[in-house]
């Protein structure tokens, strides 16, 4: 059996915070001993309810208790591996009898990481970078993500051809900026961007000033993701930045096409014309084009689809990820 700390300090919404919540559950669903440490959020801690998480503050710099308060904790559970997400829970969980292990989702300072035993990645790229930092190649590990199967969920149909969908947090790295111009280049389609967050205002206004304001709908913060999808004709990743891209594996359980712009993960994830479009990073034109010409081209679309359905089920479902998981914590185990 593992004996697993996992260890996240992260935001209320995210999509390294999210599959946290769902790893966490998967382990204990299949029998293994998790104990989930969380920066105090009662949302998250009545989602994980079924594992009892322990809620600790995760401030600042001047929060010198917390870790002192995760130190006993984890001396007094003794687990066999302590896994800690992003910098600031990686940079608060000390060394002891146990396997220490960091868990990035992004190309991170890794000064954070030094104490650690071992890095795991979520994309191979970002392992190829890690270890070109300097970490030895077997300290350094690829572990996918896997994502909820929204294949099948009930929705209303489609409001005729032409509904687009993007999500995530409204901020410059998600480049829905890019994308709000790019519809004002496709007429007759509808664009609905699922996520809240400090852009909200500017692309507002970008909406009213490209004219496409009454064919936007910023809809804030939703939970109904497998509806989302199902109401949509195509699925759009604009973002300039993009370590992973859950929400490309997301549209591909449900069976959507797929429009990206190029960056980092799209770019591993996505066989460009076999199970998505890659376009340039920046670039409304391009996205443009390929939303129209894909809109026009069903059978294409519907090929793209299965494709992407098919890479989701080999590769990003939760039962091939979870394996390959729970064989790397036990071989690292102490």
């Amino acid at each position: 059996m593992i004996r697993l700390a996992n260890i996240m300090a992260g935001a209320p919404q995210g999509g390294a915070e999210a599959f946290y919540e769902r790893l966490t559950l998967a382990l204990h669903d299949a029998g293994e001993a998790v104990l989930p440490v969380i920066r105090r959020d009662p949302a998250r801690a009545a989602r994980l309810a079924a594992v009892s998480p322990v809620q600790l503050r995760f401030g600042g710099a001047l929060d010198i208790l917390t870790p002192m308060r995760l130190g006993r904790i984890l001396h007094d559970w003794r687990p066999r591996v302590a896994m800690a997400w992003m910098n600031r829970a990686t940079g608060m969980t000390p060394r002891g009898d146990w396997t220490l292990v960091g868990r990035l989702g992004g190309y991170y300072d890794l000064k954070y990481y030094r104490h650690c035993d071992h890095l795991v990645g979520n994309t191979r790229d970002l392992r190829r970078w890690i270890i070109a930092q300097g970490w030895p190649e077997a300290r350094v590990h690829y572990l996918p993500n896997f994502v909820t199967d929204f294949t099948g969920t009930p929705a209303a149909p489609p409001g005729g051809a032409g509904q687009l969908l993007a999500m995530g947090r409204l901020h410059q790295n998600k480049g829905f900026d890019t994308l709000i111009r790019a519809l004002s280049l496709a007429p007759g389609v509808r664009l609905r961007i699922a996520g809240e967050g400090p852009e909200r205002g500017a692309l507002e206004a970008l909406a009213r000033e490209c004219g496409v304001a009454d064919r936007l709908e910023l809809l804030g913060w939703r939970m109904d993701t497998g509806a989302l999808l199902a109401e949509c004709d195509l699925f759009l990743c604009p973002s300039r930045h993009e370590p992973l891209g859950n929400v490309v594996l997301e549209a591909w359980s449900a069976a959507r096409p797929v429009i990206a712009a190029s960056a980092q993960g799209p770019s591993e994830l996505i066989e460009a014309e076999q199970t998505g479009i890659l376009v340039p990073v920046d670039a409304p034109e391009p996205m443009a084009e390929a939303i129209r010409a894909l809109l026009a081209e069903p059978a294409r679309a519907a090929r793209l689809a299965a494709a992407g359905r098919a890479r989701f089920e080999a590769h990003f479902a939760e039962a091939p990820v979870l394996a390959q998981w729970r064989e790397f914590l036990h071989k690292v185990q102490r």
